[in-house]
């Protein structure tokens, strides 16, 4: 035990003997949790990310991060125009239908933006982009998107870590 009774942190070099360690250091960090949907060939499609972030406010500009071992990463690569739905604490049943073999938008209301792409009203804050630029990223890549369109409610956000769903509480 370190001082203060915390314990030392397991030092490691990152590579394929020890993924899981990695994953579980990634997991320390608490994200937001996010749906993308996109119009595609085979309908409309939404994918469960949390690699979300603001990238620029002039021009405002966000990105994500497919994997590209995911089955519907051809299609969101392919994409042109995209929504990203931040979600709300209450929504982790909804993410369930975008998860491989789930029923997706089948009976499920949404609208379309003026592009196209499928949106729900679930979201706490909703990007409706374009699709700027990509840029490779080991086994993902990094899709930026430029905003065209903003929406924004009040509400407590879905937060994901260490491979869980929770909320969030302020200090103090």
């Amino acid at each position: 035990m370190a001082d203060g009774g915390q314990m030392q942190p397991m030092e490691f070099v990152p590579g394929p003997e020890t993924s899981r360690a990695f994953r579980d250091a990634l997991g320390q960090f608490a994200t937001g949790v996010t749906l993308v949907t996109i119009q595609s060939s085979a309908g409309p499609m939404g994918f469960a990310a949390n690699s979300f972030a603001a990238v620029s406010l002039d021009p405002a500009l966000v990105l994500w991060s497919p994997a590209k071992s995911s089955q519907r990463f051809p299609h969101y690569l392919a994409a042109q125009h995209y929504a990203i739905h931040v979600m709300p604490r209450d929504a982790h049943g909804l993410l369930g239908r975008f998860v491989r073999g789930g029923p997706g938008f089948d009976g499920l209301d949404f609208t379309l933006t003026p592009e196209g792409v499928p949106v729900l009203s679930q979201a706490l804050a909703r990007f409706d982009c374009r699709q700027h630029a990509t840029h490779e990223g080991g086994d993902h890549v990094i899709i930026v998107g430029e905003v065209l369109r903003a929406a924004c409610r009040p509400g407590a956000p879905l937060i994901f870590s260490q491979g869980h769903y929770g909320g969030f509480s302020p200090l103090g």
